[in-house]
């Protein structure tokens, strides 16, 4: 068979090997930077190892999750700008496991796309090795789909994996929280990754923006504001973990304080949370604004500013807010757990709206 006009015919389909593996040879040092002594080998192989060996547990459990950035790809292709959107998709995945106490060990990705654009494809694989090293773990494999047909020419779409490692008396799935717990929030480096379509619609639609705009209100373009990297809180809760407890850990993602909160509540609990009690950041005052968003909408849909929230000891939350503090994080106190009125109830009540 002449594989030269086979390849060629697969070509003209729409997909094109060659490319393909130019792309793993581009981003080979990229991934490489992430790699630590649990990787056991590179890139392009059929699957990727990572050794855990006893990792210093006795009892060690899998915590694993999956997620992607919705349409915030959207204003990556808008502004042509796709080196932080893989940030989004580590952070959107680790901040998932790191909930449960977990440490993320490894990350696998998947990009499908409508014909493979190197310069773009590589882009991207750059903010995700970026988000890795944030957080500490491995990119060890990932998966590259060319489908044309399926995708309009220059879409993309992504979806992340991860796996952590914690210890199984450690892990923290909110069976421990107590009346008198106090909720420390830390804040967002804005909207993160949820909300998106509603955001598109507010500012493109109904406001008519470009990603150019510059609005005075936030102090940039739109398409600044709306490519913020959603922030990563894996370092700042392990840290704090090791000398304190932590009770609860919530990350604040689609569904807002209504929904992620009742999440992890045991029965007989309820949160209060006291919604003037930190600063909301202006793009959320923005879109409530100019979008005619009720407020209860927009608690329930972005995260007003809060993307981390930890449930903790009372007696332990000062010490706990000075270690945040000295990590880098902004943690305010935002609520507490109070008695419900039947173990069914675990609902959250926002004061202040």
């Amino acid at each position: 068979m002449n594989q030269e006009a086979a390849g060629s015919k697969y070509s003209q389909a729409g997909v094109d090997i060659d490319k393909g593996n130019a792309f793993v040879s581009r981003i080979k040092g990229l991934v490489a930077d992430t790699h630590g002594r649990g990787v056991l080998n590179d890139i392009g192989g059929f699957s990727g190892l990572f050794a855990i060996g006893n990792a210093g547990y006795e009892d060690p459990v899998l915590i694993a999750s999956t997620d992607g950035v919705g349409t915030k790809l959207n204003i990556a292709k808008l502004c042509n700008k796709h080196d932080t959107i893989g940030i989004d998709l580590v952070a959107m995945c680790v901040n998932d496991v790191v909930v449960s106490g977990a440490k993320p060990l490894f990350f696998l990705d998947y990009f499908s796309v409508s014909s493979l654009d190197l310069d773009v494809a590589t882009e991207v694989v750059r903010g995700i090795a970026e988000g890795c090293k944030i957080s500490g773990c491995a990119l060890i494999g990932g998966e590259t789909a060319e489908m044309p047909g399926l995708y309009q020419p220059g879409d993309y779409d992504l979806a992340g994996f991860v796996v952590g490692i914690g210890e199984r008396d450690e892990i923290i799935d909110g069976s421990d929280i107590r009346v008198g717990n106090k909720i420390i929030g830390l804040t967002s480096s804005g909207l993160h990754s949820n909300g998106y379509s509603l955001v598109r619609k507010v500012f493109f639609e109904e406001l008519g923006l470009s990603v150019t705009d510059q609005i005075a209100e936030l102090g940039c373009t739109v398409g600044e504001e709306l490519l913020r990297p959603t922030k990563i809180y894996v370092e700042s809760v392990l840290k704090v973990l090791r000398n304190f407890t932590i009770n609860g850990l919530i990350h604040n993602t689609g569904g807002g304080f209504i929904d992620n909160v009742p999440r992890i509540l045991p029965g007989g609990c309820r949160a209060i949370i006291q919604v003037d009690s930190w600063d909301i950041p202006p793009v959320f005052s923005f879109l409530q604004d100019k979008g005619k968003i009720p407020i209860e909408e927009m608690y329930r849909t972005f995260n007003m500013g809060i993307g981390m929230m930890a449930l903790v000891p009372e007696k332990e939350v000062e010490d706990i807010m000075q270690q945040f503090s000295a990590l880098g994080e902004s943690p305010v106190i935002i609520g507490e757990i109070v008695a419900a009125e039947d173990d069914n109830q675990r609902k959250v009540t926002m004061e202040g709206l």
